[in-house]
């Protein structure tokens, strides 16, 4: 189990996720919402509807949260993935989020402004044409991980948030997500105390807070991941399953760290990664079955 455990925050390199497109000046045909007021910023939301979506027939929605190590990263990183799953008839959403090299704020308020995402698109599914029963929280990376955290993590909410609603989504699609962030080295680590902003590491890790009843989840993990072990992926899943939750683990074999983006590898993990995920929307009554995939390479 030793050998398992990892840091995702110290882990994933500055420079993994480029900044270049920060912040986006234009996502597509994608309408531009903000979601959150900080001393910090204005934090938005980018959302592509469905072709002709009428907001009274509430339809299914999908958050994206971006990967970086919580340092940097770019939320137009699934812009792509929203454009196909918007085409197949749900609100797909980009996410925005303070990191630490643009805001100068700790993991805990990442994983804060992530809560605070869910709860505003819950209070504004009439305003969004969303059905609030059916949101599906997802990301890669820290993104993934942050995907994770507003559902299985009780502590981090904002305490601005005015909302009667929690941030507890419905189901879960992950891309090499960071997990277990959890590792002995680090328990009297002062400088993790202060990046994370917590010494509790318990409390923010994913894999220490698997419990019953948590929403269906998928993830992708590549098996050569040096960033993100593909082993974490492997007990995460284990642990959720003895737990009855029902978690599946695709692995693509000699992938590494990011292989799922949009561009990698000529588009084959992408259009494979989200063939599959169609199909897990599909299973949960989410999307209308296709006679086959309209994603081409």
């Amino acid at each position: 189990m030793k050998n398992t455990l990892f840091v995702l925050f110290f882990l994933i390199s500055f420079e993994l996720y480029s900044q270049s497109n920060y912040p986006p000046k234009k996502v597509g045909d994608a309408i531009e919402y903000i979601y959150k007021k900080t001393k910090d910023t204005d934090l938005k939301v980018w959302v592509f509807n469905p072709k002709g979506h009428v907001l009274k027939e509430k339809k299914p929605a999908i958050i994206f949260f971006f990967g970086g190590g919580y340092r940097a990263g770019t939320p137009d990183q699934f812009v792509e993935h929203a454009k196909y799953l918007s085409s197949r008839g749900m609100v797909a959403i980009l996410a925005d989020y303070r990191v630490s090299s643009r805001h100068d704020v700790k993991v805990i308020n990442s994983i804060s402004d992530g809560k605070s995402l869910i709860k505003w698109v819950k209070k504004n599914g009439d305003i969004l044409g969303v059905d609030i029963n059916k949101i599906v929280a997802s990301g890669g990376s820290a993104g993934g991980n942050l995907a994770a955290s507003t559902i299985m993590l009780k502590n981090f909410d904002d305490p601005s948030d005015n909302y009667e609603f929690n941030s507890v989504s419905s189901a879960m699609i992950l891309f090499n997500p960071g997990l277990n962030t959890v590792s002995e080295r680090w328990i009297n680590n002062e400088q993790a105390k202060k990046r994370i902003g917590t010494d509790d590491y318990y409390s923010i890790s994913p894999y220490h807070n698997i419990k019953k009843e948590l929403p269906p989840t998928i993830i992708f993990h590549g098996t050569a991941d040096k960033t993100v072990p593909f082993s974490s992926a492997e007990i995460f899943t284990k642990k959720m399953n003895e737990f009855g939750n029902s978690c599946i683990l695709f692995a693509y074999e000699n992938k590494e760290h990011g292989f799922f983006n949009y561009g990698r590898d000529n588009n084959g993990p992408f259009v494979d990664t989200m063939n599959k995920a169609d199909d897990f929307l599909v299973s949960l009554g989410y999307l209308e079955p296709l006679p086959k995939s309209i994603l081409k390479n």
